[in-house]
């Protein structure tokens, strides 16, 4: 992989994370919903593993108690700080270890390239969850996949 397939990728993950908070919006979903919670977990594992790839003590909370304006904050937050992680990367670093402690304080060491997988797909996994629970509530849920990201051109401006 490549730092400008991973631009990519983390472009694909931002707007999906925005196509998520339209559709709940639109659904108008309680703000203490269970999907409200997951985006919640998704800007705090974010934070987690934006620490950690940088070698920082990872402060944030894995599920923390965020509002929907708070996580869609957090959101935008992510998507700069991503972006301007992979500008400072070369490739080289892709292949580095990093050495970090999960939340049970187990010590572990993973490639960057991994983690920066590991971050896109653990996105798509609880947008799929959100999608289920948008539908539950009689909704439309957000169509998140890649390739409609790639269909419609969202990935092209980045």
């Amino acid at each position: 992989m490549t730092i400008e397939y991973y631009k990519r990728l983390f472009a694909y993950d931002a707007w999906g994370n925005r196509a998520v908070l339209d559709s709940l919006r639109l659904a108008t979903l309680s703000p203490s919903s269970r999907a409200c919670a997951i985006l919640a977990h998704l800007v705090g594992a974010g934070r987690i593993w934006l620490d950690r790839i940088h070698g920082r003590a990872a402060v944030a909370e894995v599920w923390p108690k965020l509002s929907f304006d708070e996580c869609e904050a957090g959101f935008r937050e992510l998507d700069a700080a991503w972006t301007a992680s992979l500008e400072g990367m070369k490739q080289d670093d892709l292949a580095r270890r990093v050495t970090y402690f999960n939340s049970r304080g187990e010590r572990w060491e993973s490639i960057r390239g991994d983690i920066l997988t590991h971050v896109i797909l653990h996105g798509t996994y609880h947008r799929g969850q959100i999608a289920v629970l948008v539908r539950e509530a009689g909704h439309a849920p957000a169509y998140t996949d890649f390739i409609e990201a790639t269909r419609r051109g969202f990935l092209e401006s980045r």
